[in-house]
């Protein structure tokens, strides 16, 4: 017959006292025929005897007030106990079924027994777990254990009655754990403040203003030593509290439950909704953007500049605070369920790393340009500190495809960067930029490309592994010296190229020496020598006083010409003086003064030209201020000397010896420096 949901009242009590005084006289006869086991049939007669007082604290219990008495906590320590004892004592009762099951009277009992169980169970569930969760999940166990009793004892009857309306209560407690477990998390859904973040950064990371949604006072992250000290400063990371560890426990209990009770999928469902939103938003409130390829196309190269950086310390922060924290609560909450903790932590983060990821490969499918370099070497640094952090947080088989998107995007940024490089090195040969520098100073592409390749070399350790990661090659520092000479090699064929735009040689060839003195120079006080060699460095130092050498030939070869001994003579009359100083008629008197007048004009105009040049370095513009003054001084001294006397002796010498030779060096040390100047008076 069916099992009411609650027996209350006066018939009630009748029942438990028949069951009661049937089952007194059930005892004694058990004694007889239980001959084999001396201790168990001890046993059954303290239970059977102790069943009045323990009935009567249960009908306490099924009073429609359901108060939690002292009497029933009683009760229910003894029914575990009972439970316990009746499973052995029946299991040992197969030689006595005949005569149990010929009276009907003791099972009933039986069956009365796990019925109030039962019902004290019932009154728990009924009042739901927030009060008591402890006692709540005890409630569940009693009822499983009454359902894996009268699953074991079919021949009681009714007994599918039972297992139906036991089978029920406990679908109702699962239902009600699944809600406790659902607001449990919503009580603690508030997104992380970057605040609270940065205060889990090391101290070197830290802002010095807490920039909430800004993006622009995080620090930068463009250099390549700042990532070497942050990975330095690993172990000043403090992974935050998502959850606070009071509360873990309690949500593992419920989980296990909803596991034990088949409901694994919704749990999974719960967690993750309310759990991706809570990292979704934190990141948002940190200031990380879903941009595409098209937005990130669109942005000014110095405000995109800015996100990357930005972007490289949200990558940080996201794999060591914000994934890390939620890995210790997946590992807590579902410890034990393995398959499961890896399923819970992959679908919670898989929206947040889709997000950061999205940026990165917006970038490195962006278009190529040189200046991007930088910060793709940057991007493909930080990936590779994360890496061995991705694959330990976002391990196991249901984490594959995240793990296989990062190390995607690492080597995307890897290929960007090289193939980036290589633009680079031919942009610099074909760079067909049409101003010319009038001054013969350093070209902005020297510069450009010299500091270029001068922060190449804060990435020397970065390169090395790019080229690893695409040529099965040991001798990566012959691979980077290659490259940089080939950079260099393509520099000096466009500044060859530039030089013929000037259409005074000789300024062609100064240009040519300053720019290849800045490129050695340069190279001599960075870590570029370390690769490109002494040898590098004194063949181009060689290629410097060649270019010197020819702008003092062509410069000043007509100037010099002035000074001459050859072509003084004249065969027409007229005063002239020999080359002792004395009278001769080999020198001519008007071929003296038209040279020295012509010295004065080329001189003038060397002067106010060229003082309009610049010679950038100060070594080498003495250096070459004092060569020229090596060959002029002398040799104006010389023909001063030998033929002055013919001029100053005449009208109006100062018109044909204006300078002496400390003027001369005096106007020498105002050449190339690059400023207008006034004419001398004449």
């Amino acid at each position: 017959m069916g099992i009411p949901a609650r027996r209350s009242g006066a018939g009630g009590i009748g029942v438990v006292a028949v069951g009661a005084d049937t089952l007194s006289d059930r005892a004694a006869q058990m004694r007889e025929a239980l001959l084999k086991s001396q201790s168990i049939t001890d046993n059954m007669v303290s239970i059977l005897g102790s069943f009045d007082h323990r009935l009567s604290a249960l009908e306490t219990a099924m009073r429609p007030t359901q108060l939690r008495t002292h009497a029933i906590r009683r009760a229910h320590e003894n029914i575990d106990k009972t439970l316990k004892a009746a499973e052995v004592i029946l299991s040992q009762f197969d030689l006595s079924r005949q005569l149990l099951f010929a009276d009907t009277d003791f099972y009933a009992s039986v069956k009365l027994f796990f019925l109030c169980v039962c019902l004290q169970a019932e009154a728990k569930i009924l009042k739901g777990p927030h009060e008591d969760l402890e006692s709540y999940l005890q409630a569940i166990e009693q009822l499983r254990n009454n359902v894996q009793f009268f699953s074991n004892n079919r021949s009681f009857k009714s007994s599918d009655g039972v297992l139906n309306h036991t089978n029920n209560l406990l679908a109702k407690a699962i239902s009600k754990l699944e809600e406790e477990f659902k607001q449990l998390l919503l009580s603690y859904n508030k997104p992380v403040e970057p605040e609270r973040l940065f205060e889990c950064l090391p101290n070197s990371m830290r802002p010095s203003e807490s920039p909430g949604h800004s993006t622009g006072k995080i620090p930068s992250s463009n250099s390549h030593h700042d990532n070497q000290n942050n990975t330095s400063e690993n172990s000043a990371y403090t992974t935050p509290a998502l959850i606070p560890p009071r509360i873990l426990p309690l949500l593992h209990d419920l989980a296990l439950q909803m596991v034990q009770a088949g409901n694994q999928q919704q749990l999974q469902k719960t967690y993750r909704d309310i759990r991706s939103v809570v990292l979704e938003e934190s990141l948002r409130k940190l200031g990380v953007e879903k941009l595409s390829k098209d937005d990130v196309q669109k942005m000014q190269w110095e405000i995109l500049e800015a996100k990357i950086g930005n972007w490289i310390h949200y990558m940080r922060i996201a794999v060591k605070l914000l994934f890390a924290g939620e890995r210790k609560v997946c590992d807590q909450i579902f410890e034990g369920f393995d398959p499961l903790v890896d399923q819970c932590f992959a679908e919670v983060t898989a929206g947040s790393v889709a997000v950061l990821l999205s940026f990165g490969d917006a970038i490195a499918k962006s278009k190529r340009s040189p200046e991007k370099l930088f910060v793709l070497l940057d991007m493909y640094e930080i990936m590779r500190e994360l890496h061995s952090e991705i694959e330990a947080l976002f391990r196991g088989k249901a984490c594959t495809e995240i793990r296989d998107s990062a190390l995607g995007l690492t080597k995307r940024l890897a290929q960007t960067a090289q193939e980036t490089f290589g633009d680079f090195e031919e942009a610099v040969e074909k760079d067909a930029t049409k101003t010319a520098v009038a001054d013969g100073t350093v070209h902005p592409l020297t510069s450009y490309v010299i500091n270029y390749v001068k922060f190449l070399f804060d990435y020397q350790s970065t390169l090395k592994q790019l080229f690893q990661e695409f040529e099965n090659k040991d001798d990566s520092n012959s691979q980077l010296a290659a490259v940089t000479m080939r950079i260099m090699q393509a520099l000096q064929t466009n500044l060859d190229g530039k030089s013929k735009q000037y259409r005074d040689t000789s300024l062609t060839h100064l240009f040519l020496m300053n720019n290849i003195h800045y490129m050695v120079r340069s190279v001599r006080r960075s870590e570029a020598k370390d690769l490109l060699g002494d040898d590098w460095v004194q063949r181009h130092r060689r290629v410097v006083q060649q270019h010197a050498n020819q702008y003092k030939r062509i410069a000043w070869a007509k100037i010099l010409q002035c000074l001459s001994v050859q072509g003084l003579t004249s065969s027409g009359g007229g005063s002239s003086v020999g080359a002792d100083g004395g009278n001769s008629s080999g020198v001519s008197r008007a071929i003296v003064k038209d040279r020295l007048k012509t010295f004065n004009v080329q001189f003038e105009e060397l002067h106010q030209r060229q003082s309009q040049w610049t010679v950038p370095d100060t070594e080498l513009r003495e250096s070459l201020r004092l060569a020229v003054a090596e060959v002029l001084l002398p040799a104006y001294r010389s023909f001063i000397k030998r033929f002055g006397p013919l001029v100053e002796n005449g009208k109006n010498p100062q018109k044909y010896i204006r300078y002496t030779p400390e003027d001369l060096e005096h106007m020498l040390g105002e050449f190339f420096e690059g400023k207008t100047l006034n004419e001398p008076k004449r």
